[in-house]
Parts: C-alpha cells; structure tokens; sequence
C-alpha cells in the first residue's frame, strides 16, 4: 500500500556488530505495513516481503569529551603538525644521537678511544624496532594474518642490516653532513635498479632530478684545498665507499619491500617486526662470532653514557618510523618524502651548528643542488611511466 505508514521501534542492543567501529550501537526494528517491492529508506537497508527488518546503526558517542577528541584529531592541520613535529624532532634527535655516539670523544684518562662497534650499534637498534613494531602490531592490528614468505624477509633482512651497518661505519671516516648527503642520494640506485631489474621507464623529469642530485653530490664532494690538514679532507675515500655500499643496499631493500608489497600486502609493521628479527638473528650471530659483543661491553663499562645514547638512539629511530608511516598514512607518500628531505636539510645545519663541522660555500651549494633534486623528485619524478615484464 503506497500510503501506509511505518512504525520504527529504537531498542539499545550490547552487542557490537563485526567490522564496525567503536560505540554504542542500536537496534532498529522496522514493523508495519510492507511493500511487494520490500523495503527501503534513507537508512539504507532492504528487507523482505513481509515481517520484520532488523539492522545495526552506530550511535552518537555517549561521551561528549571523547566526541570532542575525536573533532580534533580529524583536524587535518593538527594532524599534519603532529606527524612533522614527530618527524623532525625524532630524527633530528636521532641524527645527535649518532654523532654523539659515532665520532664523540672518549678519554679515559690520558688514552682516548673510538667508538668502533657499528655492527653492535645496529644489533642494538634492531631489537628496540622489533620490540616497538610487536607493541603497535599487538594494539592496532590484533590478528591480521601476514602470509610473507619467511625467506623474503631474511633476504631482505641481509640488505637491510648491510646498509644501516655501512652507514654507521661511514662515519669513522667521514663528518656527518657527509653521510647524510649520501644516505639522501637514495633515488639514484632504486631509479638504477628499477631499470635495471624491474625493466622500469621513468618519465623524464625523474632522470633530471637524479642528475641535480648527483651534481649536488659531485660539487660536496669536490675539494680543490688540498693543503688542508683536516682528516676529512679528501675526495672519495673509504667512508664514501661505504656510502656508496649502503646506498645500493638500500636500493635491494627497496625492490624486496615493493615486491613483498606488491604480491603479499605485507603491513608495514609486520614488515618492521621481522626485518628487524631477521636481522636481529644475524647480527646476534655475527657479533658472537667476531666477539665484538664483549669488545663492546667492555668500552660500555668504561664509558656507561654510550649505553643510555645507544637506548635513546634506537628508541627515536623507533618512534621516528611511526610517525613516518602515520604521514604517509593521512597525507599520502609525497608529502612523507617533502617533510623527511627538510629534516634532513636541517639535521646538516644542526651538525654544522652543533658540532663545527666546517662546510664551504661549494659544499652547500651542492647541498641545496641536491635537496632541490629531491624536491623536486618527491614531486614530479613518483609515477612510473611503463612496467615491462
């Protein structure tokens, strides 16, 4: 009958349905008069012939404090200041943290040391990020299964601990500013390998960003006062060999990453936990093997602050990544990568202030070169023109 009139009975239900989410919740029974047509209004819902229809509708939060809460975190500006405050200060926490841990200064009366554990120092940082990414996993994932081949994550563990442990010890032979700049340079060996592995075809604007990047890099690098008595000047040493290790390791992990991404939906926090328990085996292992381990647990015992910078060091890198994947998260990987190429910038510029290391006019025009390629790179060099398989 068209102009029958329907009769809506509200009964608050305890139960919860499944997929939906926190609240309070309602049970709508809809009686009367049906249609041969069934039944459907603004609610959304269609029920049979005849009887009674019963469907679940979120409730407005009984809490009007949690409602408030709520309001202001959908703030998009508020969000954003929060992902680029924890971005910044994390990694430029970090960033202290391993310069102070990698070239400080350690005397023990008149013998002065080094610190020369690098492989210890990421041992370290791997169980803290495996540790976070179990507690994030534990309270925000609960059980989504992760169907990841185990031997994925192991190769991808290999190139992973290569990289940072390449990284670390980079600096036993060049400044800060330096391995910063080198680390920064990533998108040379992942445009590299995605041709030459992946069989990629990048748009144009990608290869001349890369080119800006390595100008900037060549014009860093470049040091024309040879009569410097400085130790870190020279044009490509050890530590720039290292540098460039860790940069192609970098470019590995990358391709296993987009590979475990792309066939598995592997979470990026499941992908956090077992890297980082790969390498945390591995690199147990290795330092047993070597000895480093009581190596260092003996400069430990001579110098106990090391061991409070090593628990905040991989703590900010921890809670650094967070932030990093909460960026990407509500504001998409371009603005990810515009802010961490500015905490970079400003990690150079707090080394320089912080530790006087001496950069000349050159090194950072080559600076800016680069952090422009990079720029610009996160801007119009993401999208992937063809895929051959």
């Amino acid at each position: 009958m068209p102009g029958a009139v329907r009769k809506f009975r509200v009964v608050k239900s305890p139960v919860r349905p499944n997929n939906c989410p926190v609240g309070a919740f309602y049970r709508v029974t809809i009686s009367g008069l049906v249609t041969a047509g069934g039944v459907e209004r603004d609610v959304g819902l269609r029920g049979p012939v005849s009887g009674a229809v019963t469907v679940s509708v979120p409730a407005v939060p009984d809490s009007s404090m949690g409602a408030a809460n709520a309001s202001l975190w959908q703030s998009e500006r508020l969000r954003f200041l929060t992902c680029f405050i924890g971005v910044f200060v994390c990694y430029f926490y970090y960033g202290i943290l391993q310069e102070t841990i990698t070239r400080g200064d350690y005397s023990h009366g008149e013998q002065k040391e080094r610190f020369r554990y690098a492989t210890t120092l990421v041992f370290i940082q791997c169980i803290i990020n495996a540790a976070f990414a179990r507690i994030l996993i534990q309270f925000f994932e609960g059980s989504r299964p992760d169907h990841t081949r185990n031997w994925l994550y192991a190769a991808c563990a290999l190139s992973y601990l290569g990289a940072m442990v390449s990284s670390n010890s980079a600096l036993q032979y060049v400044n800060y500013p330096t391995q910063v700049l080198g680390k920064s340079c990533k998108p040379i060996p992942v445009m590299i390998l995605g041709v030459t592995i992946l069989r990629k075809k990048y748009p144009i604007a990608k290869y001349l960003c890369v080119l800006l990047i390595v100008t900037g890099v060549a014009l860093f690098l470049y040091k024309p006062d040879k009569g410097s008595a400085s130790p870190d000047d020279h044009v490509f040493g050890f530590g720039e060999m290292l540098l460039l290790v860790s940069l192609t390791l970098d470019g590995l992990t990358g391709v296993a990453q987009d590979h475990m991404r792309g066939r598995y939906q592997t979470g990026a926090n499941h992908m956090m936990l077992n890297v980082n328990l790969w390498s945390t085996l591995m690199l147990g292992l290795a330092v047993l093997w070597t000895g480093e381990v009581w190596e260092f647990l003996s400069f430990a015992e001579r110098y106990p602050r090391v061991i409070y910078n090593i628990l905040l060091f991989g703590f900010t890198s921890a809670l650094g990544q967070t932030f990093i994947f909460m960026t990407v998260v509500y504001f998409g990987p371009l603005t990810c990568s515009i802010v961490t190429t500015t905490r970079k910038f400003f990690t150079i510029l707090g080394s320089v202030l912080l530790f006087g290391n001496v950069i000349s006019p050159v090194q950072w025009l080559g600076t800016i070169l680069v952090f422009l390629g990079l720029g610009l790179d996160a801007k119009f060099g993401k999208m992937v023109k063809k895929t051959t398989h």
